[in-house]
């Protein structure tokens, strides 16, 4: 058995490996975005945590290329994203502002990696319930952990495109990690665009659109993403709203197809 085993760990596969190598570089910069905030180089950690977020998307992608898929790398994946999106963004805006500015900073700064935490461990059960029902198919439960980052580093963001004191507030930064933190633990339904797919005759203005935001990313960096993360942040009732309505008709539905089967016999 000991000789299988140490074969089988011998002659693994790069295909398995290469996934578990971008969530680590993932895990490196989260933990580097800590690093930073300490040093109060607070645009670097902002930095780390949206490349997190960039190895995060990126990593669950190449194992589906590559065939490498395994629960070694879902387990990491998620003790990955604790750190990247649940204690990195809670330090930063701890060592940011919390720390001088409110008495109970700490307590907001904990809630960011408890609830980003309680989301993961959610997720890692729904994963070995079955399927969910088909008006499940465009929607997360609750607000996924990068999302849950993006709205809690909305104020520095805002910080460091006008430099407002108010975006340092204490009550201020506490609200949007109240808010990520709520969301990221709740079972809202929040926007999935893995299934989404664009109609042919929309796909040149989405790309024009696509060449405004990214002129719009370079020339005031921090404004576009602090507005894209509010945005996101306000689509949430709007998902509620189509999500009721999905659901809404496929049990209505539901309850024609027994009734239909039934006049038939």
């Amino acid at each position: 058995m000991l000789k299988n085993s140490r074969k089988r760990i011998k002659d693994l596969p790069l295909n398995r490996i290469a996934p578990n190598l971008v969530t680590l570089f993932a895990l490196s910069s989260g933990v580097t975005s800590i690093r930073f905030a300490m040093e109060g180089k607070f645009e670097f950690a902002v930095f780390c945590i949206l490349m997190s977020s960039l190895f995060d998307a990126l990593d669950g992608r190449v194992a589906r290329m590559l065939r490498g898929t395994s629960d070694f790398g879902a387990e990491l994946d998620s003790l990955s994203d604790v750190v990247c999106f649940g204690v990195a963004p809670g330090l930063l805006m701890y060592f940011w502002a919390l720390g001088t500015t409110s008495p109970v900073g700490w307590i907001f700064a904990l809630l960011v990696p408890i609830c980003c935490a309680l989301r993961l461990a959610r997720f890692n059960v729904m994963l070995d319930e079955g399927p969910q029902p088909s008006y499940w198919k465009h929607f997360f439960v609750g607000l996924p952990a990068p999302g849950g980052a993006y709205i809690a580093l909305v104020p520095i963001m805002l910080y460091f495109h006008c430099e407002c004191d108010f975006c340092r507030n204490g009550a201020f930064v506490e609200t949007f990690l109240l808010i990520s933190a709520f969301l990221m633990a709740s079972r809202l339904p929040t926007i999935s665009l893995k299934h989404f797919r664009i109609p042919v005759r929309f796909v040149v203005p989405l790309l024009i659109l696509a060449g405004f935001y990214a002129g719009a990313l370079v020339y005031k960096p921090w404004l576009t993403a602090s507005l894209t993360f509010i945005l996101y942040l306000l689509s949430v009732p709007l998902c509620s709203y189509v999500f009721l309505k999905m659901k809404a008709q496929e049990e209505s539905k539901n309850e024609e197809k027994p009734a239909t089967e039934e006049n038939a016999k």
